[in-house]
């Protein structure tokens, strides 16, 4: 039998009859204490609100229609999981951003197997994505699909790492400004080389494919140059999307990230390359946002949270849940952290681990004024 712990001098403790609830209360007879010995149940409960909050059920399934279940785990979302450092290297891996709001975006990594990282931010920005890659080790190979700050981002922190654009979304990318039914010619053949652009098995396919872009340049060159004059004599070019598909695709092509699918030293080295975001699109975020629609009507802040909760819950070693509510930071732990801070530091890259400081101070500020997050 486990022995009962006096809380105030350590010794050993008796049974000592019960109370009038029928709870055992115990006596130490060292220093003649007495007391009930309560049972922390936490860890139970925290297992019960992530089965919830990974299932499809409703708050009005749950135990008491959903009243006692509430009341019970209210306090894990105050709980903000935060990520491992990962030390080990991996040959490929996966980054982007899904939006939660107008003002608040979740910057992710994973592998083929597991999420690495995650970090809170108001939009993707260098800053936002040098905080989430500097807590991985580098990897060989990157797979994006183009976010904002991010080759900045692995110029400083992943020198070496290579860099795969995804070729879907800069297929997506020429769709969106030519459309699936183009009217003119210029547009109809950028659009067939767009598609063709998935299709490419090797490096020689895939120079073939730049040399026909390069000529479709030369051939529409006087087309493209075509401008439209207002009744104030003000122009601009008659065919500016064109031009934007034009330029989006020759930035890739000059930058080098199109292709780096079909090197083949680094295929020789790693194995297969993937052209796209495929794993982390539907492995990660299209399970976060079916994890969101199952649970429509959270605040920002808990839809930030319960994004945070899948993705630790995801890692490669989580803890276990009695380990969980003893290390997670939690609202109230930050704020006092954030709180001792001088205005200096709080301007500063002070708190990265939580995201940007930024937004720490605009999601939980207090007072008169709202915080516009939706």
């Amino acid at each position: 039998m486990k022995h009962v712990i006096c809380p105030v001098c350590g010794n050993n403790c008796v049974r000592n009859g019960k109370t009038a609830s029928g709870s055992q209360r115990w006596l130490c007879k060292s220093c003649s204490a007495t007391f009930t010995q309560k049972i922390d149940n936490s860890a139970k409960q925290l297992k019960i609100f992530l089965k919830w909050l990974f299932s499809k059920q409703t708050q009005r399934e749950m135990p008491g229609e959903g009243r006692t279940f509430r009341r019970k785990t209210s306090m894990f979302w105050d709980i903000w999981p935060m990520p491992p450092i990962v030390e080990s290297k991996k040959d490929v891996l996966y980054v982007d951003g899904i939006y939660l709001g107008r003002k608040a975006c979740v910057l992710i990594c994973c592998d083929d197997k597991h999420v690495l990282g995650w970090y809170l931010c108001r939009y993707e920005h260098s800053r936002a994505w040098k905080a989430l890659l500097s807590r991985i080790a580098e990897p060989r190979i990157v797979v994006s699909d183009g976010g904002t700050g991010l080759p900045k981002a692995l110029r400083q922190i992943w020198p070496q790492a290579e860099h795969q654009r995804c070729t879907f979304h800069a297929f997506c990318q020429i769709r969106r400004y030519t459309t699936t039914k183009p009217k003119t010619s210029a547009g109809f053949e950028l659009y067939n080389l767009a598609k063709d652009l998935l299709h490419l098995k090797n490096k020689e396919e895939a120079e073939e494919w730049t040399l026909r872009f390069i000529d479709w340049m030369r051939r529409y060159n006087s087309f493209l140059s075509q401008m439209t004059y207002d009744e104030f004599g003000n122009g601009r070019p008659t065919h500016e999307r064109l031009i934007k598909a034009q330029r989006s695709t020759l930035k890739l092509i000059k930058e080098g990230t199109l292709f780096t699918y079909l090197d083949e030293e680094l295929i020789e080295e790693i194995g297969r390359i993937p052209a796209t975001t495929n794993q982390i699109e539907g492995g990660v975020n299209a399970r976060l946002r079916e994890m969101l629609r199952s649970h429509r009507g959270l605040s920002i802040e808990r839809r930030i949270k319960a994004v945070f909760w899948w993705c630790y819950m995801h890692s490669p070693e989580p803890l276990s849940a009695n380990e969980l509510l003893k290390v997670m930071p939690t609202d109230k732990s930050i704020s006092d952290i954030y709180r001792k801070m001088t205005r200096q530091e709080k301007l500063s890259d002070s708190i990265p681990g939580w995201g940007d400081a930024i937004v720490w101070t605009e999601f939980h500020r207090s007072g008169d004024y709202p915080s516009y997050w939706d």
